[in-house]
This record gives C-alpha cells, structure tokens and sequence, in this order.
C-alpha cells in the first residue's frame, strides 16, 4: 500500500524538475564574503541531502566565528551531527590552532553526546598530546570540559 502523501509527491517532481532544468551548482551557494547572507538564505532553501555535498566548504566559514555569517552557517550544520565527524577530524589534523578552537568552542558544544563518543580519541590525543597550534590557541580547557561531558 502506497502511502506517499500528494505534497509529497508534488515536491519530489519539483525538486526532479529543478536539478533537471535549472542544473543549479550548489558549490554557487557557498558564500564568497563574511557578509554573504544571500547565499545563507539560499543555502537554507535546499534539502539536507543537497547540503552534505558542501559541509567542507561550509566548515571553513567556523575558522573565526567572529564573522557575520559564521553563527548562520554553523546553525546549518548542526543539522548534519554524524556527516560532520570525518570533516572535524580532517580539521583537527590541521595546524590551523584557531580554527580548531571554533570549532571545538562553537561546534561541539552543540553538538550531541554521541558525537562527542565518536570524538573521544581526537579530544585526548589533544589533550594529552597538544600540537605547538594547539598549546597556543589554548584547547586544554576547552576540551577538559568536552571530556567531562562525556563522564
């Protein structure tokens, strides 16, 4: 028994006839400047699954959240908690000490305990093995507080 409601169907044949004849590039969303909140807004208009394929791109936006578009964007990734852990580890094996502070400061805090299971071999090789970027941005502390979240 077919239980697929007409709205649904109705916006499955919007979304084929959009990729179909409009063929828009979702890597033409992601913002080009710290105030692009065009592009924000577009980017909210899509469906989860479109989104996955930018999460890098999206995660470069957290390298300072003092930027306008920074809080925006990391609300859009919250939206993906299992999808982001590759993309966190890839960050943490930077030397970027900043970029790993947001994320860890802004990020993770929000994200679900689970994450943080996932996560638990990265947040103690930094604490008990900080790299040079990692003792100047000062993890410890915050990454002290992310472990006892998870005790």
């Amino acid at each position: 028994m077919n239980t697929t409601t007409l709205s649904e169907i109705l916006a499955r044949d919007i979304k084929i006839i959009r990729n179909r004849w409009v063929k828009l590039d979702i890597r033409e969303l992601i913002p080009k400047h710290k105030k692009d909140f065009e592009s924000i807004e577009k980017l909210k208009t899509l469906d989860l699954e479109e989104l996955k394929l930018i999460l890098p791109e999206l995660l470069e936006w957290l390298q300072d959240m003092n930027w306008p578009i920074a809080r925006e964007i990391q609300t859009i990734l919250l939206h993906f908690p299992e999808d982001l852990t590759p993309h966190i580890r890839r960050i943490f094996r930077t030397s970027d000490g900043e970029w790993k502070y947001w994320i860890l400061y802004s990020l993770l805090t929000d994200l679900p305990k689970h994450i943080l299971i996932d996560l638990k071999p990265d947040l103690e090789r930094i604490n008990n093995y900080p790299t040079e970027d990692e003792k100047s941005s000062d993890l410890k502390y915050i990454v002290e507080d992310l472990l006892q979240r998870l005790e």
